[in-house]
Parts: C-alpha cells; sequence; structure tokens
C-alpha cells in the first residue's frame, strides 16, 4: 500500500463510494498481510516512499506468484527482482499486465510511470557488466527516475568514456558498474561533481575473486564522492541513486 493508493480509498470514504466498513476491512492489513510463509509489508510504501520488493532466490514458483498478486492488489507498482522467465510466466497467468526485463531479471508491474525531471545517469565499463547495470537502471526507472544509459565505456578504451562527457554532466546522479579492477568509479568520480553509487560485479579472472578485486578498488577510491554497494547489487544502486535523484528534485522544487 503507497500512499496513493491509502489516498484514493480516503478519497472514496468521503466521495460516499465506499463505505467506512469497506474502508476499515482495507486497512486491515496495515501494518503486514500474513500468508503463512511471508508477512507481506503493505505498510512500506508509506514508511519509505517504495513499496516491498520481492527477491526471488529461495521462493517457490507458486509463493513468488502468490506474493506478488497480493503486493499488486494494494500498490500501483510491483517489482520482483532476479526472477526467471518461468517466474513471469507463471505470474503472468494471473496478472497480463506484468512485464518481464529479461536482462535484469525483473519482473514488474508498472502502473504508475510518472518520472523525475532529474536523471539517474548508469555507467558500464564492458558489455559482461550489462545484467547488473540493466538491474540498476530498470529498477531506478520503476521506482519513478529518468535513466540515462550508458554502457561499455570502460577505461581499456576511456575514449569511450570522454565522448560521453556532456551526458555525464547532464545527470543528478551517476551508477558506475564495473568488474574487472573496478577502476571506471575512480574514472568517473574525477570527471563529475555527481554523486557517484559504484557497483562492482564479479566479471573477471582469478584475481577478480568474484567482485572483491572491484569492490576493495572502489572502496579505497582517491576521488571524492563515491558510495559502495554489495557485489553484484544493481537493485540496491537503483534504489539509492533514485533516492538520491529525489531529494535533488525536492530542492529544485523549493526553489522555484
Amino acid at each position: 500500500m503507497d500512499r496513493k493508493y491509502l489516498t484514493s480509498l480516503l478519497n472514496a470514504v468521503a466521495d460516499k463510494q465506499i463505505s467506512l466498513e469497506d474502508a476499515v476491512s482495507e486497512l486491515e492489513n496495515l501494518p503486514y498481510q500474513d500468508l503463512g510463509y511471508a508477512k507481506i509489508d503493505h505498510h512500506r510504501g508509506l514508511r519509505n516512499g517504495n513499496s516491498e520488493v520481492i527477491y526471488c532466490p529461495g521462493k517457490s514458483l507458486d509463493q513468488i506468484t502468490a506474493i506478488f498478486q497480493v503486493l499488486a492488489e494494494k500498490s500501483q507498482n510491483v517489482i520482483a527482482t532476479r526472477a526467471s522467465r518461468k517466474a513471469y510466466i507463471k505470474i503472468k497467468e494471473r496478472i497480463p499486465e506484468a512485464e518481464y526485463f529479461e536482462t535484469a531479471r525483473i519482473i514488474a508491474l508498472w502502473r504508475d510511470k510518472v518520472q523525475t525531471e532529474g536523471i539517474v545517469g548508469v555507467v558500464s565499463a564492458g558489455t559482461a557488466d550489462m545484467r547488473v547495470a540493466e538491474e540498476a537502471s530498470v529498477t531506478a526507472e520503476l521506482m519513478g527516475s529518468r535513466v540515462q544509459r550508458i554502457y561499455d565505456v570502460g577505461v581499456a578504451g576511456i575514449h569511450r568514456l570522454l565522448s560521453n562527457k556532456q551526458l555525464l554532466d547532464s545527470c543528478r546522479v551517476l551508477i558506475v558498474v564495473a568488474g574487472m579492477e573496478g577502476a571506471l568509479a575512480s574514472v568517473v568520480g574525477g570527471l563529475v561533481s555527481k554523486p557517484i553509487v559504484a557497483v562492482p560485479t564479479d566479471i573477471g579472472y582469478g584475481a577478480n575473486f568474484k567482485g572483491v578485486a572491484p569492490l576493495l578498488s572502489m572502496l579505497n577510491s582517491c576521488a571524492s564522492g563515491i558510495g559502495v554497494v554489495n557485489i553484484n547489487n544493481g537493485f540496491g544502486a537503483g534504489i539509492l541513486a533514485h533516492r538520491i535523484n529525489l531529494i535533488g528534485e525536492m530542492h529544485e522544487n523549493t526553489l522555484s
């Protein structure tokens, strides 16, 4: 349940479109709805602006589908991450509007498509990093941010990055996704004044240590203004960048 849903419910009571008793029944599941195997946090959207997100690994197809359907009854947008096509097919049987973003591995019900003025830029080092970059990009878009993708601009061909300097400067916040040694985050951090959310990936050879090498490189960056999320955590980066973007949006609206 998000703020928009609750507002429409209260307006419906005020306009006598539904009874007070029906509204109370709707609110009975605050703060959560117990399905036995999952306690659905319908109140999360009211607390922090984003409805509960389904993390699919470890859940059965039936559990994923049931949780998705329950969330869809109370929220405008629903997101399931690290989702398989099998899960999408099962959900789509019940909710035809559901979409599948294959590279990002995200299933989404995207009914509220309001977008910010500010842009989240997502910069990736190589094509092999695209899965994590797309998870970040799609997450930020589903949350309500405009997204500019700048992919395959790693430091091995730094001219590719420099030719996109104007695009980098047009963004309010940047997500930088890189495997191997993770140098891209530091380079971007030295080029722009924007806050940067760095995402290390497990792409690389043996001494990449499944993402530990770029993680440590990003944490030890000499460029300022860089924060680092966990290895392959495109979702976490997308959420964080969107919230930074929203703060900028509110600040600009206050000034205007």
